[in-house]
């Protein structure tokens, strides 16, 4: 079984796959493989580094997530021209791990993949079942404030996703995280039973 994992910024989409992988579940975190896998590829780098200039470089050479977003985030060129590098990438790198949605066993462990723009780029075919993870918008907005990311640039990166809204209508389940750790434990263990039944 393959679990999909969307939902806002901030509303706790990794909370949620990892209390997911705590019951036997493979977790990948797209955000990571970006930053981890694909940001740090050389033919990337260079890219970005072509099209942007050394302004988005660290001084060792590695891409700055920051200055690369505000300028992607402000510019809808920019942000489909990054994500037309990115994401095929990606893609390859969840085939790597996962195989092709269309040849894919029930063999070993389930997968929980976090995907933040699972409906946006139109990938529900990939998973079994979708999940929503939600909260409130200032609950959103509080949490991104902790991460170091100001209202308005938090607004701005919120507005380029399907309204929250959307994906809860678009999912096969949805986990409301504005409460107690263990209210969504309770949900996720809910929503994993009924699916094991």
């Amino acid at each position: 079984m393959i679990l999909g994992i969307t939902g806002g910024m901030g509303c706790g989409k990794s909370t949620a796959a990892r209390l997911i992988e705590a019951r036997g579940f493979r977790r990948l975190d797209s955000d990571a493989l970006v930053h981890e896998k694909v940001l740090t590829d050389p033919e990337v780098v260079l890219a970005i580094s072509g099209r942007h200039g050394p302004a988005v470089l660290n001084p060792d050479g590695s891409v700055n997530r920051g200055a690369l977003g505000s300028r992607v985030f402000a510019d809808d060129a920019e942000l489909a021209w990054l994500e037309s590098i990115v994401h095929p990438r990606v893609f390859a790198l969840w085939r790597g791990a996962i195989g092709d949605p269309a040849d894919r066993g029930s063999q070993g462990p389930g997968w929980v993949l976090e995907v933040p723009l699972l409906f946006e780029k139109r990938l529900e075919n990939w998973f079994d079942f979708t999940v929503c993870v939600a909260c409130d918008r200032e609950q959103q907005f509080a949490r991104l404030e902790q991460r170091g990311l100001n209202r308005t640039l938090a607004g701005q990166r919120i507005s380029k996703q399907l309204p929250l809204a959307r994906k809860i209508e678009l999912s096969d389940f949805v986990l409301w995280n504005g409460g107690s750790p263990a209210f969504l434990q309770a949900q996720v263990d809910k929503i994993l039973d009924s699916l094991a039944a």
